[in-house]
């Protein structure tokens, strides 16, 4: 195994060769539901198409803990056996993560490859990576996740029989590997402060502008919403992850200047190292002087997207920020849950009565829109600027404003 060895691009050919046929499997524990865990699994399956990948069916089993060997019980082991065996299936997704050991022994029970979520998310994040800050904050992530996944990768050991003369050099072999990873780890934590620098340098250099930051649960309408208010040209699409590089633009609100920046989605069961290595790239979070919490309002679960970006905004020591819920997507709600034989001003009502209810449970200002079809974006546009000329008073009190 060489120095040079790059896990990111053996991954990067992990799912996106051919679609590949893939079940996904979850486990409902004590402290969760069968309706959450058809919204997760749902999620998976989301992950999974981003990925490349084609959900063509889904387990789940109630057990009071996962088993230690194959995570789920015996008999589904054997009744998933069975339909992977008959339906042509060549990868099965876990929607927690696996132990190494757990997923040796379903790989060999199963023959097909056994991801779990994390790795799935990993995966996607190698591909959307394009600047060297995202790429090399992925492979960061890759090598801390595969570090104590290396017994795993030597079981041609497994075969050979042990006793004396047989324990030392499969030893060294691991260990070899692993002072390999640690270094690389260790190279790539070296880079990543560098390019942090670089990153400081640049905010710095942007004047005493008021930043906003937009933020919110992947595939929420962020980059949809940035290139309106912008008026420039981010990726968007309709998948989970299309952002990964925070992208800053300026925007001019009635001859107001501001600093736009849109920043990589928030997920449930996001892997504990890529939060800690994409830390750096939410700086821009950190630094901003307001947030726009943008929420896709006609998802089934958007309550609990909210509470996961505020609990990733808490870790960030975000959540005092000035706070503007943006709820997207208004369009699709209506098309989702009004009757079509109600009448404007009821639809109306509504509306006005659930606007309120988001406003005292959140205690805060709360907008509805709709990105794709630009409704509501003057009132959001005032919106912004009346707390962005807030900001501004308070930063610099005394000094004559041009706008």
């Amino acid at each position: 195994m060489s120095d040079n060895w790059d896990i990111s691009k053996q991954k990067n050919s992990g799912l996106r060769k051919e679609i590949e046929r893939a079940v996904v499997i979850g486990l409902i524990l004590p402290d969760s539901s069968e309706e959450q865990m058809s919204e997760y699994l749902d999620e998976l399956e989301f992950l999974a198409m981003t990925a490349g990948a084609k959900t063509v069916k889904r387990f789940t089993q109630k057990l009071p803990h996962p088993n230690k060997s194959t995570f789920i019980g015996k008999g589904k082991v054997a009744e998933i056996k069975e339909y992977i065996e008959t339906h042509d299936i060549a990868l099965a997704i876990f929607d927690d993560d696996l132990t190494p050991r757990q997923t040796s022994v379903m790989e060999e029970e199963w023959k097909v490859k056994i991801i779990d979520r994390s790795f799935l998310i990993l995966d996607i994040f190698a591909s959307r990576a394009r600047s060297a800050q995202a790429k090399t904050q992925v492979e960061l992530a890759q090598m801390q996740y595969l570090l104590p996944r290396l017994r795993g990768l030597w079981t041609h050991l497994e075969r050979q029989k042990g006793g004396i003369g047989m324990r030392g050099p499969g030893e060294m072999e691991i260990e070899t590997d692993r002072r390999i990873v640690r270094d690389k780890v260790s190279k790539l934590k070296d880079k990543l402060k560098k390019i942090d620098l670089q990153n400081t340098t640049q905010r710095k250099n942007r004047g005493e502008l008021i930043r906003v930051s937009l933020v919110g649960y992947t595939n929420a309408g962020k980059s949809t919403l940035m290139n309106i208010l912008s008026k420039s040209e981010v990726f968007a699409e309709n998948k989970l992850f299309a952002t990964l590089d925070t992208t800053v633009r300026k925007m001019v609100l009635d001859r107001m200047p501001l600093l736009l920046s849109d920043t990589v989605g928030f997920i449930r069961k996001l892997p504990h190292h890529l939060v800690e290595s994409f830390k750096s790239t939410l700086d821009e979070v950190r630094e901003s002087d307001i947030l726009l919490h943008v929420v896709d309002i006609s998802h089934g679960q958007y309550e609990d997207h909210i509470s996961t970006v505020t609990k990733t905004l808490k870790s960030l020591e975000a959540i005092e920020k000035p706070t503007l819920l943006v709820f997207n997507k208004i369009d699709l709600y209506r098309e989702k849950y009004f009757d079509e034989f109600l009448d404007e001003e009821t639809k109306n009502d509504i509306l006005t009565k659930l606007k309120e209810t988001l406003t005292n449970e959140h205690n805060l200002e709360v907008v509805f829109i709709s990105a794709s079809k630009k409704e509501n974006i003057g009132k959001l546009k005032a919106k912004i600027r009346e707390m962005a000329e807030e900001q501004y008073e308070k930063r610099y009190p005394y000094m004559t404003k041009h706008w």
